[in-house]
């Protein structure tokens, strides 16, 4: 089996044996998403990367998370793409074990991406690092009485399969784990992991739009409450150059 093939399917594999939980709950989530990639002209090796992602639970009732990831591309090659940036999450509470308090975390990240074509399919790696500045909230008078620091490191591979002859259709896969470390770091080394399939179309030359699933399985923060999140999910996805002359 292929490294890319094999990879996929071990990860997917790997969720749904990783380890037993304590406490475990069971939510519905609705997560709308846009990601921009854009250059900043036709060509141009740098560009500006603007992600929005609005989390909602009870399938859109109430909040989830809102996320807000700005950064900078720097294309090495065509195969081969560099960004960093910051993120901002704002995370409330939710589902039947929820979190004490809505609290705040601010993020640096980094990430390398890289594409590549097999079997007449395209193929992307994705490896993303994150250093976390996370709020703990006093829930009495919610303020934040205390910036924990985390890093994480975040692997996803993805591919996706026409389903028609202009390869407008298509079907979209991919699974992305996460892994926590650091000296904060004492029992979920393992994160999260999410796992999604949907319907791709190309709505323009650099726009395109995904509807589909994504399992989500989270290890919550001690290592004894576990999160299995069935997601519908929107991704509007654009390339589009802004036209700036640098």
């Amino acid at each position: 089996m292929h490294t890319s093939l094999k990879a996929l399917v071990t990860s997917c594999l790997f969720v749904s044996t990783v380890f037993s939980a304590d406490h475990t709950e069971s939510n519905q989530n609705l997560w709308l998403n846009y990601v921009g990639d854009h250059p900043f002209s036709p060509g141009s090796k740098w560009g500006l990367h603007l992600e929005s992602q609005v989390r909602r639970s009870d399938m859109g009732e109430h909040w989830q998370q809102l996320l807000l990831r700005p950064g900078i591309n720097y294309t090495i090659s065509p195969a081969l793409t560099l960004s960093a940036g910051y993120a901002w999450v704002d995370t409330h509470p939710y589902g039947d074990i929820p979190v004490a308090a809505e609290f705040p975390e601010h993020r640096f990240w980094e990430q390398v991406a890289y594409n590549h074509k097999w079997l007449g399919l395209d193929w992307t790696h994705r490896i993303r690092l994150e250093q976390r500045r996370i709020g703990e909230v006093n829930p009495a008078t919610q303020d934040v009485t205390n910036w924990r620091y985390e890093n994480r490191i975040r692997y996803m591979l993805r591919t996706t399969i026409p389903l028609s002859d202009d390869k407008k259709w298509y079907l979209a896969l991919w699974d992305e784990l996460f892994f926590n470390f650091g000296s904060n770091v004492s029992i979920n080394y393992f994160d999260q992991n999410r796992a999604f399939i949907g319907l791709g179309r190309q709505l323009t030359s650099t726009t395109r739009l995904e509807i589909g699933f994504m399992e989500q399985t989270v290890q919550r923060r001690g290592g004894v409450v576990w999160e299995n999140n069935h997601t519908a999910a929107v991704w509007l996805m654009s390339k589009w150059p802004f036209g700036i002359k640098l």
